[in-house]
């Protein structure tokens, strides 16, 4: 099923964090809003639901990259005092 709010905005994976975020705003309040049908309602739901997914992907990845870098800087901490 494909909606206007997909054709506009094309497939939710190829956009960034601040733009998954920002079109899931607007879902949500066309979804409070109200006055769409049952269908239009539906495939809301859906593009939010995608869109959801890829802010969380996007926010997993940058918790993995701060652990990765934290973990990082901690060995190196290690390593420059070993040196001194």
């Amino acid at each position: 099923m494909t909606s206007k709010t997909d054709e506009a905005t094309g497939p939710a994976d190829a956009l960034g964090y601040e733009q998954a975020r920002d079109e899931l705003i607007e879902v949500v309040r066309r979804l409070e809003t109200g006055g769409t049908t049952l269908e239009e309602s539906l495939a809301l739901w859906e593009r939010g639901e995608e869109l959801a997914k890829v802010c969380r992907r996007w926010l997993d990845g940058a918790r993995a990259r701060l652990d990765a870098a934290l973990a990082g800087d901690d060995g190196d901490s290690d390593q420059d005092g070993d040196d001194a």
